[in-house]
C-alpha cells in the first residue's frame, strides 16, 4: 500500500533505529498542500501540512495490531485500519512514523500513503483502509 517508503527508513533499519515489533507507530493525516518528498526523514518535515479538524488530534493516531513478519521473501509491516470517529477532516495523504527519539531523529518516518484524491468526512468516521497485503512490503 505504501506509495513511498522513505529511503531514510530503509537506511535506519540497518542502523537499528527501528524495532518494528515493539515501536509505537502513528499515522498522521496530511492535506493536499503536502508535496511528497523522498528526502523527508522525520515527522516534523511534514507537520505543517497535517490536517486539523474535529475529532482529529495533531500527531495522528497510534496504530494498533502492528506486526512485522516475513511472508515468503518479503518483509511485511501491517496494522489494523485506523479510524477517527465523530470527525470532520479532509486528507489527501497519510504518513506512518515511529513515536520515539533515537539520537537526533524524533519521529522517524516509515512511509507515505497517497489516497489519489482528497478524502473527507463531516461528523462521521474517517477510516484509512490499509491494503490486505500490508502497509509496507519490502522484497
Amino acid at each position: 500500500m505504501a506509495n513511498l517508503i522513505y529511503p531514510a527508513f530503509k537506511r535506519s533499519l540497518g542502523d537499528g533505529v527501528f524495532a518494528l515489533a515493539s515501536d509505537t507507530l502513528r499515522l498522521a493525516l496530511l492535506t493536499s498542500a503536502h508535496t511528497p518528498n523522498a528526502g523527508h526523514t522525520v515527522y516534523a518535515d511534514l507537520a505543517e501540512q497535517e490536517v486539523s479538524g474535529t475529532g482529529y488530534t495533531s500527531g495522528g493516531k497510534a496504530l494498533a495490531g502492528v506486526t512485522w513478519t516475513l511472508s515468503g521473501d518479503a518483509a511485511v509491516l501491517d496494522a489494523d485500519d485506523p479510524s477517527w470517529t465523530e470527525a470532520t477532516v479532509t486528507a489527501r495523504f497519510a504518513a506512518v512514523y515511529a513515536d520515539k527519539t533515537v539520537g537526533a531523529l524524533t519521529g522517524p518516518l516509515v512511509c507515505l500513503l497517497d489516497f489519489g484524491e482528497e478524502k473527507g468526512v463531516t461528523g462521521g468516521t474517517f477510516t484509512v483502509q490499509f491494503d490486505t497485503g500490508g502497509v509496507v512490503v519490502m522484497r
